[in-house]
């Protein structure tokens, strides 16, 4: 029987990457090393990688018209991505990142421009149809219709044997409150570094077990703290950790984060343990860290 996909929902907009050799002083006249574009935006990066580690994955998210556009359809083609949850929006214009990453340090820096292109809505979400999928995954961004969506596919749920029902999980990245609804949703939900700092924690473990409360019964909680490596705690409350795996030389550190949500979410939807999980998704994105873009993580 052929695999269901797992369906990412979130961005898609081009990442314009200058390599500089350090990072440029203020008022500075400063020469780039290379300069690249890139398909970027969270739920776009982790469908490149789902795809290049296997899954058959699908993405949905607004797009606007233009030469970024244009350019960005042709690299999900690129990467076998199913492209059938586009939603299209004429009047708007395309968002663009500027990174500015530095070859001496494994550093980037990001400038993003989001002009008027709507996020997708719950009366987007409910053309989906939830049988073609095992997992469905949010990037928080408009949390009270991602709130909807998730609802959605919670009654889908009710319906439907065990062996047929969808799998979700949701991305806290950005420390801004209107997301943290988000908590409370998702059989799987990812924290970032920066919001669990805004939160008051100092270390991942420290952030797992502290925002275990706001999660629903029986959900994982899950933090990366880049070198530290990461850690999460299960249904069963045993706190589990992974080192990181850091390339011998660190290259390019633009969608680790994306990188590592995808390989753990992939590790899960395939019945991996946690542990095997967690240590799956550190490997995969240190091997990111350490090639240019995302073709040399397999």
């Amino acid at each position: 029987m052929e695999e269901k996909r797992i369906l990412c929902i979130g961005l898609v907009c081009l990442d314009i990457i200058s390599m500089v050799d350090t990072y440029p002083l203020e008022d500075t006249d400063t020469r780039c090393l290379s300069q690249r574009w890139q398909r970027g935006g969270n739920a776009s990066n982790s469908c490149t990688v789902l795809s290049l580690l296997g899954a058959p994955c699908a993405f949905m998210g607004s797009l606007a018209p233009g030469h970024a556009a244009d350019f960005v359809l042709a690299d999900l083609r690129r990467y076998a991505v199913e492209l059938t949850h586009l939603v299209p929006h004429p009047e708007s214009s395309f968002p663009t990142s500027i990174v500015i990453s530095s070859a001496s340090r494994g550093t980037r820096t990001i400038l993003h421009t989001n002009r008027n292109l709507p996020d997708v809505t719950a009366q987007d979400f409910e053309q989906v149809d939830l049988t073609q999928y095992k997992w469905i995954h949010w990037e928080g961004r408009n949390a009270a219709e991602q709130v909807k969506m998730i609802q959605r596919v919670e009654e889908y749920n009710r319906t439907c044997p065990a062996h047929q029902r969808v799998s979700t999980s949701v991305e806290v990245e950005k420390p801004r409150k209107e997301l943290y609804q988000l908590f409370g949703y998702g059989d799987v939900v990812f924290v970032s570094k920066d919001v669990a700092k805004d939160f008051g924690f100092h270390s991942a473990p420290e952030a797992v077990k502290g925002l275990r409360t706001r999660v629903r019964p029986g959900a994982t909680v899950i933090c990366a703290w880049a070198e530290a490596g990461a850690d999460a705690l299960g249904p069963d409350g045993e706190l589990v950790h992974s080192d990181a795996f850091p390339p011998e030389t660190i290259v390019d550190t633009l969608g680790a984060g994306d990188t590592f949500n995808a390989a753990v979410l992939l590790a899960l939807s395939r019945g991996q343990r946690l542990q095997e999980a967690l240590a799956f998704g550190c490997q995969v994105a240190g091997r990111k860290c350490g090639v240019h873009g995302y073709d040399g993580i397999v």
